[in-house]
């Protein structure tokens, strides 16, 4: 699935030393903040267990149904696009609060609409809390954390991303196990997908309530003139023996010398439609983390496997244990990423999805037996899709947004993340909306289709991606 990105910012020398003296005050505010990220991956995946039976209920085809569950992402990328000039102006907390207020009123509507018109609103108003969440979380825990641990704080909002695909899936389970297998069974009056969808309103709340319990970012709090809550908060996170007037300085002499890169930015000299090569570079790897497919895994594959022959029960409890292979790679990717490489962890994550993708493909191309694949394809099936996650949750789904945040030079890295990530979240809506219409075409292939983008990956990184370990970021160019 999509993830988060994390604008570094140049660690002070006190930020480097400092240890801080309530660490455990700083995970709390870090996990706080996370749960926009929890949230995040929650309200994308959820949809999973209620694609079926929107169909059924409304009775529509495949190029509707698609563009339903794709245009959340409409939702996203205005989010994004907007939420870094809304937290400048009214703060990172006030922010996190909006986007709580949006993950709730998306939930209730989403889980009570009136038709199916409503229902792709409340989808936009879901995905715009989603883009905020996006942007938000990674910077105001940049902005908190102490340069020592920074890293390590930072990875929280991807484990939540993680953790929130993998806790919808099972509430979906469970949901459905109430319903008697049913995703239009009746649950007190209402039916069981759309309980899936209104049960996020309970982290939602949570999220807003944490958002109280949490400090203003100190960098958000000196560009107000709040100078003096900034240092309370800096003695909080980065310990009572910093010199916080020299860090107010700091911080203050960073934003006022920091360049704010525009589009013109991105344009090779004496050209002003030619994109620097290294833009195209961040618009590839943005483009092929997407274009292998990774978010039909999480959109449609309780339709998937149920389009094979798995009962729903069965569908269901395979989309979350996918979701569980997703955190082990995600977490794999995390201890190795520093230690390994990036471009190591990409080619070995490439490989992998071909080959996985590659087994799909052919365990879909069998002719169904009774509605249901062969045992042997559908074992392989199975696996197969496991493996795939598993692969690319310990490459592309990390290193693609680690090195988007190390690759470019300081004085264009603004402007091209954010050309890298609209590029995103456009080939993540041309493959959420084209999937339930090219299944219904060929279904093999499809994968094959996947699979050429995963090995087109291979020669892409080999000969245009430039491994960014342990480079400074000032040494980009």
């Amino acid at each position: 699935m999509t993830s988060t990105a994390q604008a570094p910012t140049p660690p002070s020398s006190e930020g480097r030393s400092a240890h801080p003296d309530h660490i455990g005050h700083v995970i709390f505010i870090t996990a706080s903040a996370a749960m926009g990220g929890f949230l995040f991956g929650y309200d994308s995946s959820v949809i999973n267990g209620a694609v079926e039976a929107i169909r059924d209920r409304y009775d529509i085809g495949s190029g509707t149904l698609a563009q339903v569950i794709a245009i959340a992402l409409i939702g996203c990328a205005i989010g994004a696009a907007t939420a870094g000039r809304i937290a400048d102006r009214i703060g990172r907390i006030r922010c996190m609060q909006i986007s709580a207020v949006l993950f709730a009123v998306s939930a209730v509507g989403s889980a009570l609409p009136f038709a199916l018109w409503d229902l792709a609103l409340w989808r936009i108003v879901g995905g715009f809390a989603i883009g905020m969440a996006s942007v938000i979380g990674p910077a105001y825990i940049a902005e908190v954390a102490p340069a020592a641990y920074r890293g390590r704080l930072g990875s929280f909002q991807q484990a939540a991303i993680v953790i929130g695909i993998a806790i919808s899936q099972l509430v979906n389970y469970g949901i459905l196990q109430i319903a008697d297998g049913d995703q239009r069974g009746e649950i007190a009056g209402l039916e069981a997908w759309q309980w899936m969808l209104g049960v996020m309103v309970v982290p939602a709340l949570l999220y807003g309530l944490l958002s109280f319990a949490i400090p203003e970012s100190p960098r958000f709090l000196i560009s107000v003139g709040r100078t003096d809550r900034a240092k309370e908060v800096l003695a909080e996170v980065e310990g009572h023996g910093v010199d916080l007037d020299r860090r107010v300085a700091e911080i203050d002499l960073a934003m006022r010398s920091e360049h704010k890169s525009t589009f013109k930015d991105l344009m090779t000299a004496g050209s002003r439609f030619k994109l620097l090569p290294i833009v195209w570079v961040g618009i590839g790897l943005s483009v092929f983390q997407q274009l292998v497919g990774i978010n039909v895994a999480f959109y449609y594959s309780a339709t998937l496997w149920q389009s094979v022959g798995i009962d729903p029960s069965g569908s269901f409890f395979y989309s979350f244990t996918t979701s569980i292979i997703n955190i082990v790679g995600t977490v794999i990717a995390m201890v190795l990423v520093d230690r390994v490489g990036r471009k190591p962890l990409a080619l070995v994550g490439s490989v992998g999805m071909a080959i996985a993708l590659a087994f799909e493909a052919w365990a879909f191309s069998a002719d169904l037996v009774d509605g249901k694949l062969p045992t042997t394809q559908g074992v392989v099936a199975l696996v197969a899709a496991h493996v795939f996650v598993l692969f690319f949750a310990l490459s592309w789904g990390v290193v693609v947004w680690v090195f988007l945040g190390e690759m470019f030079p300081n004085r264009i890295r603004a402007a091209a993340l954010g050309v890298a990530a609209s590029a995103q979240w456009i080939a993540n809506w041309a493959i959420t909306a084209s999937f339930p219409s090219l299944a219904d075409w060929n279904l093999s292939g499809t994968y094959v289709i996947y699979t050429v983008f995963a090995v087109l990956s291979i020669p892409f990184v080999l000969r245009y991606v430039k491994e960014t370990k342990g480079k400074a970021l000032e040494e980009m160019g």
